[in-house]
């Protein structure tokens, strides 16, 4: 009898370890991200073994091997292209569709050269809501009443496509009191509502209660250049209006080279900050076509070669991103791009793209002598390990300018493909 409760004691064990193994591996199949890429010629491990196994029907530009020693799947990149992977339980349960793209490594020039960035708003961009003293005093807010939030844009005004501020202003003013058809985009969803200026009490002007921008400016880092498609990445995080915090949507936009003027050393609980200043306004080095949570993207204008003159070189993606030693490259005076060593001290294990995929520290005793570590301006500073760009600064921590945070360069990439 004892026996016999020793046996079932040892199979009950036995059991509950199969299951917890069966839930671990069934977990990391379902939340392995659906769509991933393989490297031609390279492999891709995928923690797939008994009771699943990979549906072989669909592999053509893919090819499986079984590792032996942890009973896995390995998947190897034979060509350019995209196919469709099944997952199965004892082989007939579908349990999870991958969607596999085979792509070639890609080659870019990284930069680190200093950008200026002159941006025009699509419209113009609400940043309050206020109310109007009328000529009779009463106080009052048309835009509010009319459903204009902060962070909304202006788009068009009767039909006519607003460009400025200035000619929000102009607008008003001609048509005075008559009602208006406001054309306006929220969360990139656009609607129409109407509304009526009020001529206000302080200087006889017609407003509707609203502060708005249409422009911005700054200064940043490139981060690549992509010769084949003649585009450009830099910044690693989106321009947002400093009083919404709203990502901008670009109307037109520019970059230019910028000549550092000074640099302000970070301190505990103040970011330092790279000044500069545009030259050369009339030599445009490049035009911006999208503003995203991950940079800013455009195609090369013109840049006397000094960027195409550089090697490239090849990718890393998150998976070969290591803890330990890296360099940073950026710009802290007569224009020229330096090289800083840097350490990554925590990886993230990200499925889904995001700003804050690693965390950095400054170790490099001549930038932490220059700047105190990161500082702003130094966005979109490329990063380099085992001479591959793996990723870009984004943020410094306001509390310690030593360390900062660094997003996956595949996260930058994700244009391309």
């Amino acid at each position: 009898m004892g026996r016999f409760k020793l046996k079932a004691k040892y199979l009950f064990i036995f059991i509950i370890i199969l299951v917890l193994g069966f839930t671990l591996q069934l977990s990391q199949i379902l939340f392995y991200p659906s769509n991933f890429k393989i490297i031609k010629g390279e492999n891709k491990n995928l923690n797939i073994s008994f009771p699943f196994s990979l549906d072989n029907s669909e592999l053509g530009i893919v090819d499986t091997i079984y590792n032996e020693g942890n009973k896995s799947l390995t998947l190897n990149g034979i060509d350019e292209g995209n196919t469709h992977l099944k997952v199965k339980l004892l082989g007939l349960i579908p349990v999870k569709n991958y969607n596999v793209n085979v792509v070639d490594r890609p080659m870019v020039i990284p930069g680190g050269n200093a950008i200026g960035v002159r941006m025009n708003t699509k419209g113009v961009l609400v940043v309050a809501v206020t109310d109007v003293i009328d000529i009779n005093g009463n106080r009052v807010s048309p835009a509010r009443d009319a459903g204009l939030k902060v962070g909304d844009s202006i788009i068009e005004i009767n039909g006519e496509k607003i460009v400025s501020s200035e000619q929000v202003v102009k607008i008003l003013n001609e048509i005075k009191n008559e009602e208006v058809e406001i054309l306006v985009l929220r969360n990139k969803g656009e609607f129409k509502t109407l509304s009526k200026a009020v001529k206000c009490l302080q200087d006889n002007a017609y407003r509707l209660g609203i502060w708005v921008r249409d422009k911005t400016s700054g200064i940043g880092t490139m981060t690549y250049y992509n010769e084949e498609t003649n585009t450009f990445g830099a910044l690693g995080h989106g321009i947002t209006d400093m009083d919404t915090g709203k990502l901008l949507t670009v109307e037109k936009g520019l970059v230019m080279n910028a000549k550092i003027s000074d640099v302000e050393q970070g301190k505990k609980g103040t970011p330092g900050e790279i000044r500069g200043v545009f030259y050369k306004t009339d030599e445009v080095l490049g035009e911006i076509k999208g503003n995203t949570d991950f940079g800013i993207y455009g195609s090369l204008i013109d840049n006397n070669g000094e960027l195409k003159s550089k090697e490239k070189i090849p990718i890393g993606f998150k998976e070969e991103v290591e803890l330990g030693k890296a360099y940073i490259y950026t710009t802290l005076k007569n224009n020229v791009v330096e090289k800083f060593e840097i350490e990554i001290v925590k990886l993230e294990n990200q499925q889904i793209p995001d700003q804050k995929s690693m965390i950095i520290k400054v170790t490099d005793k001549q930038l932490l002598e220059k700047t105190g570590g990161i500082v702003q301006g130094m966005s979109g500073s490329p990063i380099i390990q085992n001479d591959k760009l793996i990723g870009a600064i984004t943020h410094v921590f306001v509390n310690d300018p030593t360390k900062g945070y660094g997003l996956y360069i595949e996260w930058m990439l994700e244009e391309l493909w």
